[in-house]
C-alpha cells in the first residue's frame, strides 16, 4: 500500500473524483504536452453525467489557465471505468497527442497502462489480518505500525491534516446562507449546534456530532477546503467524530494524530483491496469507508484492542453495504451532506457494540471489504454516481 499521504489530501470540494482527480490528470497531461495550441477533454461515464453538478468542467478550465481548451460531456459512449476522461492536445504542426485517465476516488488518477499501486509502496502488508498478526508479534498498535512504515515526517503531515479538519468544522459552523447549485439547500450546521442545548444528553451528542459533519459537508459543497477522508464527498465523517471526542475527553493532539494513523490504515486497506469511489461502488465505498475509518480512530482513542478496533471498523462498513450513490442534480448536497452525519453517528455506535461483542464476531474486516467491492460491482450504474437513479431521478 502507498503512504497515507495519498489517502489524506487537502483539496477543494465538492468532489475528489470529479474535481481533484480531473485537475490532477490535467496537470499530468500538461507536463507532457504543455505546448499544444488547443486541447479537448472528453468526460465519460459518471464524469459526463454528473460533471456539471460537480463543477468538473470549471475545475478543468482553471487547470488549463489561459490555454485553448474545450470540455465535452459524452454521456453515450460506454467505458470500462465510470470515471474515464480522454485528453487530446494538438500542436502547431497538427500532431495530436491522446492520453486516457480514470479517476479512481480520493483525488487519485491512473493513466492508461498504469495501476493505482504504481510507484513507491511503503506498506508491505495488504490485509488487516496480516497487519494484525504483525502487530501482535511485534507488540505494536496500528498507529505504531503506520508510523514504522511511513517513516519520518508523518506526524508533521498529520498535524496539517488535523489543522485543516478542525478549521473546516469551525468555518462551517459559522457560515449561513444557501449552497450554490440551484437546489436552494440552506446551510444547517449552525442551527443544529445552536439547538443542541435544548435536548436530552444522548440526543445532544447526536445533534452536536451531526452539526460538525454538516459543517464540513456544507463547506465541501460550497467549494471550500477539506481533507479527503477518504473522499471529499465523505470528508465530514472523520472530523465530526474526532472533534467531538477531543472536546468531550480532552484528548491531546498527539493522541488525535495516532487515531488518524489508525483510521488511515483502515481507509488504505479499502482503497487498495476494493474502492473508495462512489462512481465505481456506490456510496458504501465513500461513506461506508469513512465510517469505518472514524470507528477505528475512536476505538484507538479509547485504547481498545486490535480485535475491538477491527470489529468497530467492520461493523461500521458492513451495515452500509449496498448504499447507493444518487446525488440530486450531480451536486454533493442531497443526500450527501446528511449521509456524513449518519456515517459519523454510525461510527460511534459501532465502537459501542465492539466493547462487548468483539469476542464473538464471525466476520473479519477483510471479508467485508471484499463483499463491499463485489456488491458495488453488482449495483446498477444508475445507482453509482450517475444521477440516473434513486433520489437523483425521483426528486424534483
Amino acid at each position: 500500500m502507498k503512504s497515507l499521504r495519498y489517502l489524506y489530501k487537502i483539496g477543494v470540494g465538492p468532489s475528489s473524483s470529479h474535481t481533484m482527480g480531473p485537475v490532477k490528470a490535467a496537470e499530468n497531461f500538461l507536463s507532457l504536452h504543455g505546448d499544444c495550441v488547443s486541447y479537448v477533454v472528453t468526460l465519460l461515464g459518471s464524469l459526463a453525467r454528473t460533471g456539471k453538478g460537480h463543477g468538473t468542467d470549471a475545475a478543468l478550465k482553471r487547470a488549463f489557465g489561459d490555454r485553448n481548451v474545450t470540455v465535452l460531456f459524452d454521456r453515450e459512449t460506454k467505458c470500462d471505468h465510470p470515471n474515464t476522461m480522454v485528453f487530446e492536445g494538438r500542436d502547431s504542426s497538427g500532431c495530436v497527442f491522446v492520453r486516457r485517465y480514470v479517476s479512481v476516488g480520493g483525488g487519485d488518477v491512473v493513466a492508461d497502462g498504469e495501476t493505482l499501486n504504481d510507484g513507491v509502496e511503503v506498506y508491505a502488508l495488504n490485509s488487516f489480518e496480516e497487519i494484525k498478526e504483525f502487530c501482535r508479534a511485534q507488540n505494536l498498535r496500528l498507529w505504531q505500525y503506520a508510523e514504522l512504515c511511513e517513516g519520518e515526517g508523518i506526524e508533521e503531515y498529520m498535524k496539517d491534516i488535523w489543522r485543516v479538519m478542525q478549521k473546516c468544522v469551525v468555518e462551517g459552523l459559522s457560515a449561513d446562507g444557501v449552497l450554490p447549485g440551484g437546489l436552494n439547500v440552506q446551510r444547517r450546521a449552525k442551527k443544529l449546534l445552536n439547538e443542541a442545548n435544548d435536548i436530552t444528553r444522548h440526543t445532544r451528542r447526536d445533534r452536536i456530532v451531526a452539526s460538525y459533519a454538516f459543517a464540513v459537508g456544507e463547506q465541501n459543497a460550497s467549494g471550500g477546503t477539506v481533507v479527503t477522508a477518504p473522499t471529499c464527498g465523505s470528508s465530514g465523517v472523520l472530523p465530526a467524530v474526532l472533534v467531538y471526542a477531543k472536546q468531550q475527553q480532552d484528548y491531546s493532539d498527539k493522541e488525535i494524530y495516532r487515531a488518524l494513523l489508525t483510521a488511515g490504515v483502515v481507509g488504505n486497506l479499502v482503497k487498495t483491496n476494493a474502492s473508495i469511489s462512489g462512481a465505481e461502488c456506490g456510496c458504501q465505498a465513500e461513506i461506508g469507508t469513512a465510517s469505518a475509518m472514524a470507528a477505528a480512530a475512536l476505538a484507538e482513542l479509547y485504547g481498545m484492542t486490535l480485535e475491538e478496533i477491527e470489529y468497530s471498523a467492520e461493523v461500521a462498513l458492513e451495515h452500509q453495504l449496498g448504499l447507493t450513490c444518487d446525488p440530486v442534480d450531480g451536486l454533493v448536497q442531497i443526500p450527501c451532506i446528511e449521509r456524513n452525519a449518519v456515517g459519523a453517528m454510525r461510527a460511534i455506535n459501532a465502537v459501542s457494540l465492539a466493547t462487548f461483542l468483539a469476542d464473538s464476531r464471525k466476520i473479519s474486516f477483510d471479508t467485508v471489504v471484499k463483499v463491499m467491492y463485489e456488491t458495488g460491482k453488482d449495483i446498477s450504474e444508475n445507482y453509482r454516481e450517475t444521477a440516473a437513479g434513486g433520489l437523483a431521478k425521483v426528486y424534483k
